[in-house]
């Protein structure tokens, strides 16, 4: 039996859930490196800080609880075809350790390569969605561009007329990309975090950062001041408030961004569809569970709730591509606060204060970008310098202008 009673090979039996999967800890006075925020990239960052670079003496500060953020409020989807070389290589390196991880961390966290559809209703759309196929294939991403009847064969029950008020000209497809079950995700990797001797430290708020001249030397925390080597900021929509302790303001805007599942129903959806153009996604949860996004709320906000006519707008736009959803019940909605940049990619670099690296601005990208962002920010944080896959996502860019925009290959716009 491992540490926190779960057995190994669990990821090929299915048995989860012992007792306790990690310990509960007080914080100690100071640690070789402290993760603020015990989210997926928080959790993921300590891993593979043990993993890849033998640094365990590590807290993971949450001011909640494990996972009780962004991490528990997304919607699954896993996928890297993304337009911009930058972003498809950190993306799909991510996919290529999600093909592992469940039997990497021994924890079947129900991954499944479903495929996604990205839906183009218009001339222009099939123009860009064509690029973008062209784009991936030359990364080697998986893609192909499909005609109306090849997206009926992959889901059937995806309305394909032409008498639709936005007819489906085509679609690209990435048949590796897919679905996993976010909170068993975050378990995954806190059970291996605790077996490393990793602190995860829960209901333990970051306030602020201790500093000496222009170095970073630990964090405030309303259970006290905790020393620090080196601070990896990984705190989702409240980074720009984190770091604003520190006087230093970052290109992000934080909105609420809303989901909802359907009741349950019997296993009718195949695939994962994204639409851009009439604003919804759509996936079936492996209980049933129909799981749709959209666009987040135009305000800026730290509520994790939003605006009752998003709610309706993304049901009409699904009913719209699914009329066999038309009868289906809403069984519950939710929001989660999404920092946007400018250019609809994430930072992950240096900041203008040693020993503190920044993790944000992910907009609806961050749960499928995971596992990367742990392994390129146990890079950043053992080595104090930013491994090739994140160098070009520097908060420098928006000083240079070296943007890298990824408006077009987001799920909806944002």
């Amino acid at each position: 039996m491992r540490p926190g009673g779960a057995s190994a090979g669990s990821a090929q039996t299915g048995q989860q859930h012992a007792d306790h999967l990690w310990r509960h800890t007080d914080p100690k006075p100071s640690y070789d490196a402290v993760v603020v925020g015990a989210g997926g990239h928080g959790l993921a960052t300590a891993f593979y800080l043990a993993k890849n670079h033998g640094i365990t003496n590590v807290a993971v500060l949450e001011r909640g609880w494990l996972a009780g953020g962004n991490m528990a409020r997304n919607t699954t989807i896993i996928r890297s075809n993304y337009l911009w070389d930058e972003s498809a290589a950190i993306y799909e390196h991510a996919l290529k350790l999600w093909e592992g991880l469940p039997e990497e961390l021994d924890y079947d966290f129900l991954f499944s390569q479903r495929g996604v559809l990205n839906l183009a209703h218009t001339q222009q759309d099939v123009r860009d969605s064509r690029r973008r196929v062209y784009a991936n294939q030359l990364n080697g991403v998986d893609g192909e561009w499909l005609t109306p009847d090849e997206v009926a064969k992959v889901c059937p029950i995806l309305n394909v007329s032409p008498e639709t008020r936005y007819p489906v000209l085509g679609a690209t497809y990435q048949p590796r990309a897919g679905i996993a079950k976010h909170d068993h995700v975050a378990w995954a990797f806190a059970r291996q975090c605790d077996q490393y001797g990793i602190d995860l430290i829960q209901h333990c708020e970051v306030t602020g950062f201790l500093t000496s001249g222009n170095r970073v030397t630990g964090v405030r925390t309303t259970r006290g001041d905790i020393a620090a080597g080196r601070v990896a900021m990984t705190a989702a929509g409240h980074s720009s408030v984190l770091a604003g302790t520190l006087g230093l303001r970052l290109p992000v805007q934080s909105h609420p961004l809303q989901a909802l599942v359907s009741e349950l129903l019997e296993p009718v959806h195949p695939t994962v569809v994204m639409s851009n153009h009439v604003h919804v996604y759509v996936s079936q949860a492996h209980k049933g569970e129909l799981v749709m996004g959209a666009g987040v709320d135009s305000y800026n906000s730290y509520g994790q709730r939003g605006s009752v006519h998003v709610i309706e707008q993304q049901m009409a736009a699904a009913v719209e591509l699914f009329p066999i959803f038309a009868r289906a019940h809403v069984l519950r909605t939710w929001g989660g606060i999404v920092d946007v940049t400018p250019d609809a990619s994430p930072v992950i670099g240096l900041t203008p204060y040693e020993n503190l690296y920044i993790n944000c601005g992910w907009g609806t990208g961050g749960f499928k970008a995971t596992p990367a962002v742990g392994w390129v920010m146990a890079h950043l944080v053992a080595t104090g310098t930013p491994h090739a896959l994140n160098e070009p996502f520097g908060l420098d860019r928006f000083t240079t202008g070296a943007l890298i925009d990824e408006h077009g290959a987001a799920a909806v716009a944002h």
